[in-house]
């Protein structure tokens, strides 16, 4: 396999990326998992879905026997707590998704696990399919703030680890590993330095699969001469939500009817012509299409390209060809794509609003940008999402909940400040915190809709498209597929 991607860590309690995430969800095991091409949720380490008490906080969960770790250890209850213990101590990158909502975690039983939850959450078992949440050996780690190995693996899934250097990662089987075996011998993993390399790499047949992150034109070529060059094009959907946050804190996105002009300009068909090449999905909610409850509400209110209803906006608003409005795009400089979105953009709206709008397009380092981002400095900044698990509560809470703030002086704390949009809501936050608590489905659907709406309405951010996954395989090479969770199977593939 080849790809461009690089391991910043296998740590599990500080792995933070896809890539790595697929690499530690094919290296590891979880309590809780995905049938494959599903999303449906299953037991893998625990052998039934939770018991949950009345109040919603305290999760019993039974454990599988018979488990043994990379290095021998026996898997049981104290090893998961050992390892959950680590995740929420140690302090990496995704520590908080289970410390912000585990109040402890006790080994009940030599098989049996006991969580207690901070607040009530009816997502938790999804939670608990991330794939930092996997058990590792208490002889090759320890607990203790900041402790990381970003270069071992010692897990319980089916591959472990046999090699890691700067441009390759080998992936060896486990051959005592507790479940169905690979359908291969082993994964080699290249690391290419361009997208170029890879491309080239893989046309010569240099290797059987390429997977991120290809540029859209080697995408589309490799689509085209799929047939003539013998090698099969796998595409599928991913939850990657590409988005514009508007900043209420200063003028004039402080301004809904301004707020509502900028929504009515994004032509997200232009984008996904022009800059994809139709290779990603226009999106017109923060929830992406791959769940049900998708609404496209920006769509039915705002259009795309909708110019008339801009103009009709940026008049109320007190904007006219004598008092133009500037529109600012920020996006981060290392992003390609995202610097050809804005320049889209700024040609689109520049040609459709003569001397009514300058777009001024500006770009800052990530660092740079995450801190203005955070502080307020910027009008809107083009980002993106990938979500921590799959539940719609993670297109959601990360973006409209605030834990200090007021109508007056928006929020001051938390996941909307840190979004960048500032947005208060005491609605929203309400709405988040009862569909965490609810367990009747339906219900919960009802309150992910009023929360879609809400966005619509107060427009805090713009939704604008949704990533396509795509994977290239040589002929002969079988059973490549990406998970409507997004993470790669790769025990599955045979050649």
């Amino acid at each position: 396999m080849g790809t461009t991607q690089k391991v910043e860590t296998l740590d599990p309690a500080d792995a933070y990326t896809i890539f790595t995430g697929i690499l530690m969800y094919n290296m590891g095991d979880r309590l809780y998992t995905y049938k494959p091409g599903t999303t449906e949720l299953t037991p893998q380490l625990a052998t039934e879905m939770p018991t949950v008490s009345d109040d919603g906080l305290t999760y019993k969960i039974p454990l599988r026997q018979g488990v043994t770790l990379h290095d021998g250890t026996p898997f049981n209850a104290e090893v998961m707590k050992f390892s959950i213990d680590r995740f929420m101590t140690n302090g990496g990158g995704p520590s908080f998704l289970l410390s912000d909502l585990v109040d402890s975690v006790t080994a009940s039983g030599e098989y049996e696990l006991t969580l207690k939850l901070k607040y009530p959450f009816s997502a938790f078992p999804s939670v608990l399919s991330f794939w930092g949440v996997t058990p590792v050996s208490p002889k090759s780690y320890k607990i203790a703030e900041g402790s990381f190995q970003p270069e071992t693996f010692v897990g319980s899934g089916p591959y472990k680890l046999a090699s890691l250097g700067s441009d390759f990662i080998k992936l060896d089987v486990n051959e005592n590993y507790w479940g169905d075996k690979p359908a291969n011998q082993g994964i080699d993993i290249q690391i290419f330095a361009s997208p170029a390399n890879l491309y080239n790499t893989f046309k010569t047949k240099g290797v059987d699969v390429a997977y991120q992150t290809l540029d859209p034109d080697q995408v589309a070529s490799l689509q085209r001469e799929s047939q003539q060059g013998g090698w099969q094009v796998i595409e599928a959907g991913s939850n990657v939500v590409n988005y514009m946050t508007l900043n209420q804190k200063i003028e004039p996105t402080n301004d809904l009817t301004i707020r509502k002009a900028i929504a009515a300009m994004i032509d997200r068909n232009l984008i996904n012509n022009r800059v994809f090449q139709n290779q990603a999905a226009p999106l017109y909610s923060l929830i992406p299409t791959s769940f049900d409850i998708y609404k496209p509400g920006f769509k039915e209110a705002y259009g795309d390209g909708n110019f008339d209803l801009a103009k009709q906006l940026l008049a109320e608003a007190g904007y006219s060809e004598s008092k133009p409005f500037t529109f600012e795009i920020w996006y981060p400089s290392a992003s390609t794509t995202r610097s050809i979105v804005a320049n889209t953009l700024k040609e689109s709206i520049e040609a459709a609003l003569p001397g009514l709008v300058t777009v001024s397009v500006q770009s800052a380092e990530r660092a740079t940008l995450s801190k203005g981002v955070d502080s307020g400095l910027y009008q809107t900044v083009l980002l993106n999402w990938y979500p921590d698990f799959y539940d719609a509560d993670n297109f959601m809470q990360p973006f409209v909940t605030c834990d200090e703030g007021s109508p007056e002086k928006l929020c001051t704390k938390g996941a909307s400040q840190g979004n960048g949009s500032f947005y208060y809501s005491e609605q929203a936050n309400q709405l988040v915190k009862d569909q965490r608590a609810e367990r009747d489905p339906q219900a919960r659907n009802k309150m992910f809709e009023e929360l879609q709406d809400l966005v619509v309405a107060d427009v805090p951010y713009i939704p604008l498209w949704q990533d396509k996954d795509f994977v290239f395989a040589q002929s002969g090479v079988n059973n490549v597929a990406i998970e409507p969770t997004q993470l790669f199977l790769l025990w599955q593939i045979q050649k």
